[in-house]
């Protein structure tokens, strides 16, 4: 799983330079999890970690660029993202 993150780490770099290489993996894992909790959730069956990884492929491409604008609307994830000392705006 270690390699899914990492790719999508940094594809979500390659599209936001306001926030840190831990700051993007963070993102990658909390996309990730909440991807496959809805889905459980939803009753749906389980597709693999290469559907997964293309569903936050795609919200990484669609919204990548402002997600760090996010935690300034939902600060209660904002611990999650204030791991190192680069700031989020």
């Amino acid at each position: 799983m270690n390699d899914y993150h990492e790719r999508l780490a940094s594809l979500l770099l390659e599209k936001n330079n306001q926030i840190s290489y831990q700051q993007a993996l963070t993102w990658v894992e909390l996309l990730w999890d909440d991807f496959e909790t809805t889905s459980a959730k939803a009753g749906r069956e389980y597709k693999g970690s290469e559907m997964t990884e293309k569903v936050v492929r795609q919200w990484i491409e669609q919204h990548g660029k402002t997600l760090h604008e996010f935690v300034a609307k939902n600060p209660k994830y904002k611990h999650y993202l204030e791991q190192d000392g680069k700031k989020l705006h």
